[in-house]
């Protein structure tokens, strides 16, 4: 039997890069999705038949038949906010519950970590994150310090548990002087989850994939976020709580590092950032409010207005390099169609000094070195066919790949699944 193959999908820049349009792009090429980092506050947009979805934890794969979808043990799993989506996407008749798996070992995120979300971020004064509040943070600081509630603990004693992680939270806030909360509702909303993931497939995920691997099944791994949000490598500490890059497909699915095939990198046409955290390419004038209107650039969960620029090589060529990126897929192509000029971020310059590498720390003294093509000027947005491309847009395509070293591979020209065009 042919040992099945494992490709990776993730974002290459500060997320919300069109990840949930391409995995249902790509899906049909595999027989097996699952996500493997993060939690709800990823929401991953996806436009089709004259309908529009948002998924926040399940796996972007949920909508084409026949397809097992995982959610893998790196997530973090809120049960009343799954339960709210699931039930929507039943609505809409999809099947969820014979083909969708969550492993044992996703941590659980409690309504009492919301409220330490809240507590933390208040606590921070003008040094905000900028978390959405959803409580993932404290739930992979719960996760590190071993003292998280795993999806596999709901089988067995929960009551007990639960009461008792609860218990910790509260003390915790009493010392921080946190007492102004009420989680009655949200609770009560929170156990009816737990009593609704029972419905689903509980399983050792790792087991239950490289079963299926073995079996000669293909993968497809789907990240949340963005490699600049990655914990580790991202503009720390304004990231996520999470391994965004390619290793985290290992850590949060159970799977050897020799099982992965290609890596997919996403990237924007341009680059644009949610929340706190430095961004080096932000435009501030007219030509950065025009790509947000024009890209429709509001958190598809939160509604938080993001912050646009123009491409960053310098960032996006470390992006590529710690992720092993093999392939790209440029997305939202059509949003600068009507500039007459395209400028792309080619180095730093740091405290004066040009540099091409991206430094340890991006918070001050970056001055972005700008290199200016001439924009096309053309609707792609009804183009079948890379032909039809104008030449200034295949110029900005070369350009990028001699820059980045990879081959751009998927072009988007619009949010809905036709308007893809896949390169020869």
């Amino acid at each position: 039997m042919t040992q099945g193959k494992v490709d990776v999908l993730l974002g290459l820049q500060w997320g919300d890069e069109g990840k949930g349009k391409v995995v249902d792009v790509l899906t049909p090429k595999y027989d097996v999705i699952a996500r493997f980092q993060g939690g709800p506050n990823a929401g991953h947009t996806l436009e089709f038949n004259g309908e529009k979805y948002v998924l926040r934890s399940i796996p972007s794969g949920i909508f084409q038949g026949g397809k097992v979808n995982i959610i893998g043990n790196g997530v973090v799993l809120a049960p009343d906010l799954f339960m709210d989506e699931a039930k929507d996407l039943e609505k809409s008749g999809h099947d969820l519950k014979s083909r969708l798996y969550i492993s044992k070992k996703a941590h659980l995120i409690m309504p009492t970590h919301r409220v330490l979300d809240a507590a933390i971020e208040a606590s921070k004064g003008k040094n905000k994150v900028g978390t959405t509040g959803k409580g993932i943070g404290p739930t992979y600081s719960d996760k590190i310090a071993r003292t998280g509630l795993r999806v596999g603990d709901i089988l067995e004693n929960f009551e007990e548990k639960y009461a008792a992680h609860k218990a910790r939270h509260e003390e915790t806030l009493r010392a921080m002087n946190y007492t102004d909360y009420d989680i009655t509702e949200v609770e009560k909303k929170w156990l009816e989850g737990i009593e609704y993931i029972k419905q689903f497939t509980l399983v050792d995920s790792e087991h239950v994939i490289n079963k299926m691997l073995k079996s000669g099944k293909s993968m497809l791994c789907e990240g949340a976020q963005g490699t600049m949000l990655d914990v580790d490598f991202g503009s720390y500490p304004f990231v996520t709580s999470s391994n965004t890059i390619c290793a985290g497909a290992c850590t949060g699915l159970g799977l050897g590092p020799n099982k992965i095939g290609e890596v997919y990198g996403i990237m924007k046409a341009y680059c644009t950032r949610v929340g706190a955290g430095p961004f080096p390419t932000e435009l501030f004038d007219e030509t950065g409010q025009k790509m947000r209107d024009i890209g429709h650039e509001y958190g598809a969960v939160t509604g938080r207005e993001r912050r646009c620029g123009w491409i960053d090589l310098v960032a996006l060529r470390y992006s590529i390099m710690v992720n092993g990126v093999t392939k790209l897929i440029m997305m939202k192509s059509d949003v600068l169609d009507t500039f007459p000029t395209i400028k792309a971020c080619v180095a730093y310059k740091v405290n004066g000094v040009e540099t091409p590498d991206f430094p340890y720390s991006i918070e001050e003294g970056i001055e972005p070195v700008y290199k200016e093509l001439k924009g096309w000027q053309t609707d792609m947005t009804k183009y079948t066919s890379e032909d039809q491309f104008p030449q200034e847009f295949k110029d900005y395509i070369k350009f990028l790949e001699e820059q980045l070293e990879t081959p751009i591979t998927i072009i988007s020209i619009g949010p809905d699944r036709e308007q893809t065009i896949e390169r020869k």
